[in-house]
């Protein structure tokens, strides 16, 4: 038992039990706690003295303040499994009521986009970062955790260790990728961790490519409201531009329902446009 359990109250420490139990990864365990904290701090009060009205006018006010939905829905996640597997309240979703997701489509920047914001990143780590991303269609937490044995230049695949829903998967390696990953490992000479920050063990922190993201973009003149993530949304649009099926993308980014990545038929121009209008002589009989 480590020190940083120890500080936590009784019913988080069995919080965090559950968690484990079921076998949630570390950042999903730190985002649940988290949340239980801000409501606590929120009503001045630990949670199991929270009524069900203080739950909604919460969950009210995060939604009325502008959190988004991601934020909010890990919030009913947190909740859900505090309120009712750890204390057993059995709480209804009528009152940690979940938000309905938005279905705002995901920007997308084109291949040209892309390289043209990674060109005007100086530093070669933060370069092969984004364009690891980016080639291999990774979430930032993902590229960040890469260690040095998940690249397998023999049969060009990268090994994704605990992703979302601490799944493991095998995704594609960008020949270009890989010879910039070179490049980098002569530079830098990373021992296990591909991208390690500042301190022992620890891999670089996701804000600060973020940040490295949005100046290089704005360097680029490029104004759509991307973000590190838009790298991933682009990977998979780009494959099903290039006649990828459904399937494989689902089991490149590691999705649970082959319905998430459906998504990306909404932002695939080319597979738009390849369908013909029945104006244009479509056959209604055929």
């Amino acid at each position: 038992m480590t020190q940083n359990y120890l500080t936590l109250s009784p019913h988080l420490q069995q919080m965090k039990f559950e968690m484990e139990l079921r076998g949630l990864s570390p950042q999903t365990q730190q985002h649940y706690l988290g949340h239980i904290k801000l409501l606590e701090k929120h009503f001045g009060k630990p949670a199991l003295e929270v009524s069900p009205d203080e739950i909604k006018i919460y969950l009210y006010y995060r939604i009325s303040a502008g959190i988004s939905y991601s934020n909010v829905n890990i919030s009913c996640n947190a909740f859900k499994l505090l309120f009712n597997k750890v204390l057993k309240y059995n709480w209804s979703d009528d009152v940690i009521v979940r938000p309905k997701r938005p279905k705002k489509l995901p920007c997308v920047l084109s291949k040209d986009e892309i390289l043209s914001i990674i060109n005007r990143v100086d530093n070669l780590k933060h370069k092969v970062i984004l364009l690891t991303t980016y080639s291999s269609g990774l979430r930032i937490s993902e590229t960040l955790n890469l260690r040095v044995s998940d690249i397998h230049s023999k049969n060009m695949t990268l090994r994704v260790n605990h992703g979302k829903g601490n799944k493991d998967r095998l995704t594609v390696l960008s020949l270009e990728n890989l010879k910039l990953l070179r490049l980098y490992w002569q530079l830098y000479r990373p021992k296990d961790l591909l991208f390690p920050g500042l301190i022992f063990g620890k891999p670089l922190v996701a804000r600060n490519i973020q940040h490295v993201f949005q100046i290089a973009k704005n360097k680029a003149g490029i104004t759509k409201p991307a973000t590190v993530h838009t790298l991933r949304h682009s990977f998979a649009t780009h494959l099903l531009d290039h006649k990828v099926d459904l399937r494989t993308i689902q089991v490149l980014l590691g999705h649970n329902n082959i319905s998430t990545t459906a998504l990306y038929t909404h932002l695939s121009t080319q597979h738009i446009s390849a369908v013909k209008s029945p104006l244009d002589g479509c056959d209604p009989n055929a």
